[in-house]
């Protein structure tokens, strides 16, 4: 469907701005209108339907809040490139292409699971027996308290989105908005659609949510907050001391406010953990998930949260999947104790901050800006994600376009530096793209 057919049609129609948000909705989610559609001008919608631009620009600063849509730039507004919640198939590369785009650790740099396992002793377990590994709760309780995070309840679940979703679902209901950085992981931004819930973005730089834009953001009714304290996903902010400080300052003026941390990359972030969690903070959870530092296969995560919150999702939890198998919880007690794996952590870690720092230090020197103080990835401004995107890959360099984590945020792409041990050929392509197209990456 062209867009002039969905106006021929009247697919995007109404007299509000709740209306015209809704239509296109609607148009989205039965086909008429597909991923990476451009919609009309803010002027031209406005004419078609006879209202004003500002009834036609406040529908789509709902639809970007909902993550329906993304803002391109002088490219236009468009549909998101994949349906919250769809499962995202992987793209088929060209033969020798450098894959920068996927978000993977890097295979080599992952522990041997195999040579744990061999020592590791399995108790069978039946049904009726106790969910949690005693000895995973008690390092997770030591771990969460050594940075400063009050764990005394401890919930054990199956992947950072999987922790982030149990708390939302028990403790938020559809409609509710939720305070998140801009940009964001696109799963969470995925997922807070697929439960109905309204992301409200806060600007990020390289420290994190900007101070201001955080206390403009708490004034509003949103029950939620979710934050990454470090190797924020896809532009690599951490918080400082200093500005996790201004931030809990903040939100003491919201005592209601449920906090929610999502702790992904934990030992190979390149910097420490600093939380916005303060004791006596009524609703809150942290959720450190082991995927990124002993393998995606590996789907087990840990979260410390208050009390109430921790029995909700362990409630939920015993109705459904029930447990996560003790074979795995004890996988990962064995990693996490095993000398030789936390000396491998080192050498991820220190491996990442060089190659993250490298690609910074590379895209400098041709004057083009890139963010990534910490994590697996680089966020470089780009005036034309797309262009950029397919320029690269002509080159043999699959990098992420922007568009599927940003809401009100400018144009970039994502790099993945796992893999990367050449930065200055990638940037010198980088440049030579930009220079070509005669626009500056900012």
């Amino acid at each position: 469907y062209t867009i002039a057919h969905m106006l021929e049609q009247k697919y995007l129609s109404g007299s509000t701005a709740v209306k015209i948000a809704r239509s296109v909705e609607t148009a989205a989610s039965v086909g008429h209108a597909q991923p990476g559609d451009v919609l009309p001008s803010v002027r031209a919608l406005a004419s078609h339907l006879g209202l004003s631009p500002a009834t036609v620009a406040a529908a789509y600063r709902i639809l970007q809040e909902r993550g329906i849509t993304v803002a391109n730039g002088r490219q236009g507004t468009k549909i998101r490139p994949s349906a919250p919640g769809a499962p995202l198939a992987s793209p088929q590369l060209p033969r020798g292409t450098r894959n920068l785009a996927d978000g993977n650790p890097d295979r080599a740099l992952l522990p041997d699971i195999q040579r744990v396992t061999r020592k590791l002793t399995v108790k069978k377990r039946l049904y009726g027996e106790e969910f949690q590994d005693r000895a995973l709760v008690t390092l997770a309780r030591r771990q969460f308290r050594a940075y400063g995070v009050p764990a005394s309840a401890i919930a054990i679940g199956s992947g950072a989105l999987d922790g982030i979703e149990r708390v939302l679902r028990e403790r938020l209901r559809a409609g509710d908005r939720v305070l998140v950085e801009d940009p964001s992981f696109s799963g969470v931004l995925d997922l807070l659609a697929s439960l109905g819930l309204i992301a409200v973005p806060v600007d990020v730089d390289d420290e994190g949510m900007l101070p201001d834009a955080l206390a403009k953001a708490i004034r509003t009714t949103a029950p939620a907050i979710i934050v990454t304290p470090r190797a924020q996903n896809p532009t690599g902010a951490a918080f400082s001391k200093r500005r996790a400080l201004r931030l809990r300052t903040i939100l003491r003026g919201r005592p209601d406010l449920l906090v929610i941390e999502d702790d992904h990359a934990g030992p190979i972030a390149g910097v420490p953990y600093v939380t916005l969690v303060e004791r006596g903070r009524a609703r809150w959870a942290v959720v450190r998930s082991v995927s990124k530092f002993f393998g995606p296969d590996l789907r087990v995560s840990v979260m410390a949260g208050d009390t109430e919150t921790i029995a909700a999702v362990e409630r939920r939890q015993s109705t459904g999947m029930r447990w996560v198998s003790h074979i795995l919880q004890e996988v990962v007690v064995a990693l996490w104790s095993d000398r030789k794996v936390r000396q491998q952590l080192t050498v991820a870690e220190r491996t990442y901050t060089s190659q993250r720092q490298s690609l910074i230090r590379a895209l400098a020197k041709h004057g083009i800006e890139a963010h990534g103080k910490s994590g697996l990835n680089v966020w470089i401004s780009v005036a034309e994600e797309s262009a950029v995107v397919q320029a690269m890959l002509q080159r043999g360099w699959a990098v992420k376009a922007g568009e599927r984590y940003r809401i009100a945020s400018a144009p970039a792409i994502r790099v993945t530096i796992a893999t990367l041990t050449d930065a200055r050929k990638f940037a010198a392509d980088l440049a030579e793209i930009v220079s070509s197209r005669g626009r500056a990456a900012a």
